[in-house]
């Protein structure tokens, strides 16, 4: 059995932590005022280390971080931050993301776990790419619909970071970014999305019939959507639909 943690989910949230660090130790000695080769020198540092630490092309030793950051007057700090809940327990967004792909159609070229680094960093999960359109969707896959706030938030950041994405360039003349989310029907889901139609809709504006038809057959893309996922009776597998 394959590990549920994957060596590309290890290295996002590297990349995460480390370029936060390097954004905010860049900010912060600005703000003092100071040279990278002044802060260098008083934290010990060479300073062509400090510069490709700021650029985000190194990993700085927790050492170097701690001189660095008293070298500053700043605190540092590692602590871990509840997110979605242990990631064994979302045993769901693998099958819907298959239902996803099977159901697209040729037109659009199908993109799995982009990782985006500026301005947020993190994962998306399954992008579509209309050439002819000139369209970029970004899909976001929830099994369940925590901190509803946080989730349109970061799905917002993540999608206007998408020029970051290692595979931006080779797109082409760059298309419009738009958004999908996916999310699993359940009593608790439709319930949350019951309660918050209005947040939703404003977050998600397209016709979720339209956006289906898009996708399955290529017409256009009608804007920002949500579809669902639905357990097929007596089955694993997840079928994609408009409505709940």
């Amino acid at each position: 059995m394959p590990p549920v943690v994957t060596d590309r989910a290890v290295r996002g949230v590297v990349q995460r932590v480390f370029g936060a660090f390097a954004d905010d130790l860049r900010r912060q000695r600005l703000d003092a005022g100071l040279t990278i080769r002044q802060l260098a020198l008083a934290a010990g540092v060479d300073p062509s280390h400090l510069a490709r630490i700021e650029a985000d092309v190194t990993l700085p030793s927790p050492q170097t971080m701690a001189r660095l950051s008293l070298a500053l007057g700043s605190d540092l700090a590692a602590r871990l931050y509840p997110n979605t809940g242990p990631l064994v327990r979302d045993r769901h967004q693998a099958a819907i993301a298959e239902a996803m792909v099977a159901i697209v159609h040729a037109s659009w070229s199908r993109f799995a776990e982009l990782g985006v680094r500026r301005p947020s960093r993190g994962w998306i999960d399954l992008a579509f790419h209309h050439e002819e359109q000139r369209t970029f969707v970004a899909s976001e896959i929830q099994s369940e619909l925590r901190r509803l706030e946080q989730l349109l938030r970061w799905s917002d950041e993540k999608a206007a970071s998408l020029p970051s994405w290692d595979g931006w360039p080779r797109l082409g003349a760059p298309p419009a970014i738009s958004k999908l989310l996916v999310v699993r029907a359940t009593r608790a889901t439709r319930g949350v999305a019951e309660e918050y139609r209005r947040v939703l809709r404003t977050a998600y504006p397209a016709d979720p019939d339209d956006a289906l038809a898009s996708l399955t057959r290529g017409d256009a893309w009608p804007g920002p959507a949500l579809l669902w996922a639905t357990r097929r009776r007596g089955a694993a597998t997840y079928q994609i639909v408009a409505r709940p």
